[in-house]
């Protein structure tokens, strides 16, 4: 089906639902997040939630690299307290970033996920370069109700997704 190559694997409430014990248990040992909508609201800085977050996986030992459309200035803006490579206006979705980014973290691909807001982007670049994906709710403003015409068409793919026989492949990631 046409719509499969937008499918992510799996998806969750947020970055901070997702259960990395029981990645690193699968064998993951890298991964490659989005930063806007993903980590923190569009444009924002990091905070302390999204640093502890990054200290954690670190010290289970998984390494993490952030994958950009936005340019070196807004990434190392970003990374002001996380110790992290990043690749930045990396022209998701197109697959040379993300296979360039599991070459700098020096795993498999079969080791590496990508984690991000967009079906169009994310998971849709991480699917072309042959990743496994975990497609998160996009952080939003409380009380924004306005998403546009790109989420309308990401929830229907979505709807697609759930009634189909690839939901929820990795089972279990989300607490």
């Amino acid at each position: 089906m046409l719509l499969n190559r937008f499918y992510p694997w799996e998806t969750a409430d947020s970055v901070f639902s997702i259960d990395y014990e029981k990645l690193y248990r699968l064998g993951y040992r890298g991964i490659l997040f989005d930063i806007d909508n993903t980590l923190v609201l569009h444009g924002a800085d990091s905070n302390e939630e999204v640093d502890a977050l990054f200290r954690r996986l670190h010290s289970m030992g998984l390494q993490t690299l952030l994958l950009s459309n936005n340019s070196e200035e807004r990434i190392l803006r970003f990374l002001a307290h996380i110790e992290s490579p990043y690749i930045a206006e990396a022209d998701k979705p197109a697959p040379a970033a993300y296979l360039q980014a599991v070459k700098t973290l020096g795993l498999s691909r079969e080791q590496t996920i990508v984690i991000g807001d967009q079906l169009f982007t994310d998971v849709y670049g991480a699917n072309r370069a042959g990743l496994a994906s975990i497609r998160v709710d996009f952080l939003r403003h409380p009380g924004e109700r306005h998403f546009g015409k790109r989420r309308a068409a990401e929830n229907l793919v979505l709807w697609f997704w759930r009634h189909s026989p690839a939901w929820k492949r990795l089972g279990g990631i989300v607490k």
